[in-house]
C-alpha cells in the first residue's frame, strides 16, 4: 500500500499565518498606490473639464459685489457665490451650490492635512485664510487689479467632487508685466475628490486648480511633490555633471518636472496647503525668457508674491510637480 503524505494542521496554520502577515504588510501599500493612481487620473480629468469651461467665458472678473467699510470689514460679499451661479454654472454642470458659511453642505471637510502630512489645518473659508500673503495688495504701475478678501463658496460636481471657490472679482488681465502674482489670480478652486471621506490630505484626495488673468485665462492644476530639492541650484547650467533646476526634479523622481511660471504661482497661492515656507525665498519655474546661463527665466517669490525675470545662472529653490 502507498503511504499517503500531507500537511499537518500545525503546518497549515503556520502557512496561513505567514500569508496573513505578508498580506498585512504589502496590501496597504498596494492599495495606496492604486488609490493615488486613481486620484491622479481624476485630478487630470477635473482640470480638463474646468479649463474647458473657463475657456468659454468672456471674462473672469467682475461677478458679484464685494465692498468694505472704512475698517476693512466686508459689508457686502456675494463674489464667489455669484461667480458660480452667474458664470460657471452656465458652462459647467453643477449639482449643488453652497454659499459662504455653508461649505460643509457641499461636502467640504472641516479639516485637511497638508501635503507634507505634518499639519492638520482648518479648511480655509476666505481669501486671507487661504493665504494671507494674497492680501499684500502689491502691484506696480501698469498692472491692474487687486485682491478682495472674499469668502469662499462651494459646489458639488456630477462626479462627486466637492469644490470650494476662492474668487477675486478684482483680478487683472496683464500676462506680460512681471512683478506680483496676487492681482493676476482670478479663481482658485480647492477640491476634495471624495467629499468628507478620508484621507482629506493635499496631494491625495485634496488638491487645487488656479485660473489666472481676467481675459484669455490660463488654468493650471499642479500636483506638487512632497518636498523641495535639498539645495539651491541654478535654473540652467552648462557645466558637465552640474545639477540645475530641471535636472534636480529628475534626480528625485522620473515622473517629476519643473512647474511653469503660472504653475509655480499656483503653488504660491496655495502655499499654506502645501505647508511651504513663505520666507524670503524664490522658486524657479521652467518658463524660459532667453536661452543660456546668461539668459533669463521666471521665478516666484513666496514671501511678497513677487514674480520676476532672473538670470538663469543664479541659484534658487526648486519645488517639482508631477508630469
Amino acid at each position: 500500500m502507498k503511504k499517503l503524505k500531507g500537511f499537518t494542521l500545525a503546518e497549515v496554520l503556520i502557512t496561513l499565518a505567514i500569508i496573513g502577515i505578508v498580506a498585512a504588510i504589502t496590501l496597504p501599500s498596494l492599495l495606496v498606490n492604486v488609490n493615488e493612481k486613481a486620484w491622479d487620473a481624476q485630478k487630470k480629468a477635473l482640470h480638463a473639464r474646468l479649463a474647458q469651461a473657463i475657456g468659454q467665458m468672456n471674462t473672469l472678473g467682475g461677478y458679484g459685489t464685494y465692498t468694505e467699510d472704512e475698517e476693512g470689514t466686508a459689508t457686502v460679499d456675494t463674489a464667489a457665490e455669484s461667480f458660480i451661479l452667474d458664470a460657471l454654472s452656465k458652462v459647467y454642470k453643477i449639482n449643488n451650490v453652497c454659499g459662504p458659511d455653508k461649505l460643509s453642505s457641499c461636502g467640504i471637510p472641516s479639516k485637511i492635512t497638508t501635503l507634507d502630512a505634518v499639519s492638520e489645518i482648518t479648511f480655509p473659508t476666505k481669501m486671507s485664510e487661504l493665504n494671507a500673503k494674497l492680501l499684500n495688495g502689491n502691484r506696480y504701475a501698469g498692472e491692474s487689479g487687486d485682491v478682495a478678501d472674499a469668502k469662499a463658496a462651494a459646489f458639488e460636481t456630477v462626479n462627486g467632487e466637492s469644490i470650494a471657490v476662492f474668487y477675486n472679482p478684482l483680478c487683472g488681465s496683464d500676462t506680460t508685466v512681471n512683478h506680483y502674482s496676487q492681482n493676476k489670480m482670478c479663481v482658485n478652486f480647492v477640491y476634495d475628490l471624495n467629499g468628507t471621506e478620508g484621507p482629506n490630505q493635499v496631494g491625495k484626495d485634496v488638491g487645487f486648480i488656479t485660473a489666472f488673468y481676467n481675459k484669455n485665462p490660463v488654468v493650471v492644476a499642479p500636483i506638487p511633490y512632497s518636498t523641495n530639492y535639498n539645495s539651491q541650484v541654478p535654473q540652467y547650467s552648462d557645466a558637465d555633471g552640474a545639477v540645475d533646476a530641471p535636472a534636480a526634479c529628475k534626480t528625485m523622481a522620473e515622473d517629476l518636472r519643473l512647474p511653469d511660471k503660472d504653475e509655480v504661482a499656483s503653488l504660491f497661492v496655495n502655499a499654506p496647503l502645501i505647508n511651504l515656507g513663505q520666507g524670503s525665498i524664490f522658486f524657479w519655474s521652467g518658463s524660459v525668457i532667453s536661452l543660456g546661463a546668461s539668459g533669463q527665466a521666471w521665478r516666484q517669490g513666496f514671501n511678497s508674491g513677487n514674480r520676476d525675470r532672473y538670470t538663469r545662472s543664479a541659484t534658487g529653490f526648486v519645488r517639482c510637480i508631477k508630469k
